[in-house]
């Protein structure tokens, strides 16, 4: 009787054991599991919830705005980066590309930080266009990302007599997100106010913000390429920003503000400002649309 007993427990032991094997086996083939493997966004979700992006500027590939950008994005295991910057300062060179053939010149490197990187030896549109190319053999990027400038981009308004837009023609940084638009690619140029201290950690804020805001329409393709957004986040030296605005482009500056270097208000009592840089340099973060054709960018690159 005794050993009856034994028989039947050990029947019924292998008998669980057989059934939770096969219950693991089920969810293991299944697309139920919440596992991944590193290359899929490890534990932080499938691979339909990854977001692609490229990172550029155009200050060089071992700025300190871009750096400050990749150290915020590059642990969140929903992010699979990208960088591909200049390999110099290319401030105010727009939307140039460089004349190829020859082709350009690409080195492997790393951010200030030690994120590693791809510079091109060319102008920032012209790293877009590499990357673009080059670095995503499978699926374009879900987003470009471009900045953080070390000053500010306000404005489409004649500047220095010379007869440019600062904001849409002159500007490397506006210039490589309108780059990556005419490629079907969204696109955001963010950019820090100077000042004694630049600030670009409440700049790391601000496109942190505007990506999380928009994440779920940059995987699902629903982002429009017509315009980019450009964002100016002030630099207090002293007060705080005021907060966040979206507001258009300014086409005149009748308080004479200095557009390219001047300092930002951030103890500003002016409400309601109408356009990127009344609200800019009142202290607020001007977040503005920038048409990707306008200086026929995408004309130039078809």
């Amino acid at each position: 009787m005794i050993r009856t007993n034994r028989l039947q427990v050990v029947l019924l032991i292998t008998l669980g054991l057989t059934i939770a094997l096969l219950g693991c086996e089920s969810e293991a083939g299944g697309g139920g599991g919440s596992g991944g493997t590193a290359g899929s966004g490890g534990s932080g979700g499938s691979s339909g919830d990854i977001l692609r992006i490229l990172v550029t500027n155009d200050d060089g590939v071992d700025a300190l705005g871009i750096d400050a950008v990749v150290e915020a994005l590059k642990d969140d295991p929903n992010n699979e980066l990208i960088v591909c910057a200049p390999l110099t300062n290319q401030s105010s060179s727009g939307d140039m590309t460089t004349q190829t053939p020859p082709a350009l010149q690409v080195t492997m490197t790393t951010t200030a930080s030690g994120y590693p990187a791809t510079a091109v030896d060319g102008f920032p549109a012209d790293s877009v266009i590499y990357a673009l190319a080059n670095l995503y053999p499978d699926a374009p990027p879900h987003v470009v990302l471009s900045g953080i400038n070390d000053g500010q981009n306000v404005g489409n308004v004649q500047i220095g007599g010379g007869g440019l837009g600062l904001l849409s023609q002159i500007s490397g940084t506006v210039g490589a997100a309108k780059t990556a638009a005419c490629g079907d690619v969204p696109a955001l140029a963010s950019s820090q106010g100077g000042a004694e201290t630049v600030d670009f950690p409440s700049g790391v804020v601000e496109v942190l913000a505007w990506l999380e805001a928009n994440r779920a329409a940059l995987l699902a393709g629903e982002v429009s390429v017509e315009n980019i957004t450009s964002i100016n986040i002030p630099s207090c030296d002293t007060g705080e920003i005021r907060g966040a605005l979206e507001v258009p482009l300014a086409t005149e500056n009748p308080n004479e503000w200095l557009l390219p270097s001047g300092a930002q208000d951030c103890e500003s009592t002016v409400e309601d400002p109408p356009n990127d840089i009344e609200a800019f340099f009142n202290g607020y973060t001007a977040i503005s649309p920038v048409p990707r054709n306008s200086n026929m960018t995408c004309d130039k690159l078809n």
